[in-house]
């Protein structure tokens, strides 16, 4: 039997049977599907989600992305396929390509089917999603084949597009198909963030500041393999969170901008080379303060190697009134579990790990049923986000020169 027809087979069973149901799946000739002893399926209520761009074990977004759906936590997403062009060919035998081959064989084995491209998958059989959590070079060429995949929703990891003008067709594109296109800002629905807007809220004259760190050693290596990997710069990768924030609810957009003032004695610029030998130059650290042409005004701080917490503060006139982290006391408990159970996993995922699981589980939800995703960065937000952040890289470099 070919693939085509056992996963037809596979559908028709999935809307009677359990989760558990095997199916033997034999490898088509001309397609990239892996031999499995056992075949799921969404079941109903549930999204059947394709993961592009899994990444390495331990450190690819995408890679952890398909954990927590591996392990049930998004109940509306069902994992049936990872689509990792890279680490099933050129880089199979490179770094992560050993790891990456371990984890395919294990799932392999619980259901899920591992492709080299999207064109390889058979025509969805439920509502499908596809989260595409690759380069973000890849992912103008990524949306358009998601689209002829015939998903019915796009999850697209931030900050989207290389540069606005890809985003901006990516939107069209999106909007001509009728497919939905929602953004993994998860910081938009961050505990720590609604708990500072909520008491900025209710005190006058005050000041947020929100500020972002993650974990990266402070050394010569590891920051130029940083900036290598993430060669958008800092402001369209780490920060573009905290400027969703301010696009969503901040006012700002390019238009809106009075003023940006970099933090001097805080912000640090480096020239350094990736593994690659390519230099390149980008902020390990930076904190400015935007004042909007209507009067509101707000901070961003991000550090690379500051650690694994993000948090927002409330001040008026310089003094500190609030001050609310990521994770909070009851988050550190799941902090300890994730990290002794995937010990070199990087540890950003754990503090964010339960707004993964919200935004997820709200994409999903509308794929499946058109459940508003609230809370959720549309791709208009993303677009004026990628907007602000190469209306600030430029303004920002020459205040640190």
């Amino acid at each position: 039997m070919s693939s085509f027809a056992l996963l037809a087979s596979r559908r028709a069973a999935s809307s009677f049977s359990a989760r558990n149901t095997r199916i033997p799946f034999v490898k088509h000739a001309t397609r990239s599907f892996s031999k499995t002893n056992e075949m799921y399926a969404a079941k109903d209520g549930q999204a059947e989600v394709v993961l592009v761009g899994c990444g390495a074990p331990n450190r690819g977004m995408g890679w952890y992305h398909g954990i927590q759906m591996i392990e049930g936590k998004c109940p509306s997403a069902s994992l049936d396929f990872i689509v990792e062009p890279w680490f099933m060919g050129d880089g199979s035998k490179g770094p992560g390509g050993p790891e990456f081959k371990e984890f395919q064989a294990k799932e392999e084995s619980n259901g899920v089917v591992f492709a080299n491209s999207l064109a390889d998958l058979p025509p969805p059989a439920a509502p499908r999603l596809s989260l595409i959590s690759g380069r973000t070079a890849d992912n103008p060429r990524l949306l358009t084949e998601s689209i002829a995949n015939g998903c019915k929703c796009i999850y697209l990891e931030k900050p989207g597009a290389p540069t606005v003008i890809e985003l901006e067709q990516m939107k069209n594109e999106a909007e001509a198909a009728g497919v939905a296109v929602l953004m993994g800002y998860n910081k938009n629905v961050c505990k720590y963030v609604r708990e500072v807007r909520e008491f900025s809220e209710g005190l006058p004259g005050s000041h947020v500041t929100f500020v972002s760190n993650n974990a990266y050693e402070n050394t010569p290596e590891s920051l130029g393999e940083c900036f290598e990997r993430n060669a958008e710069g800092m402001l369209k990768n780490m920060a573009i969170h905290e400027l969703a924030l301010l696009v969503s609810f901040y006012d700002v957009t390019v238009e809106n901008i009075e003023s940006v003032t970099a933090d001097k004695e805080y912000s640090s610029m480096q020239t350094l080379k990736g593994p690659s030998g390519v230099e390149r130059t980008d902020f390990d650290k930076i904190k400015f303060t935007i004042t909007t042409k209507t009067g509101k005004e707000v901070s961003v701080a991000a550090d690379r190697c500051g650690g694994t917490d993000s948090y927002a503060t409330a001040s008026v006139d310089g003094v500190e009134k609030f001050r609310y982290s990521m994770p909070d006391e009851e988050d550190k408990v799941l902090v300890d579990e994730l990290t002794a159970k995937y010990p070199t996993a990087m540890p950003y995922f754990f503090t964010q790990d339960p707004d993964y699981i919200t935004v997820k589980e709200r994409v999903a939800k509308h794929t499946v049923d058109g459940t508003p995703a609230e809370g959720i960065a549309t791709i208009e937000i993303a677009v004026e986000t990628l907007r602000v952040a190469e209306y600030l890289t430029p303004l920002l470099q020459a205040q640190l020169k």
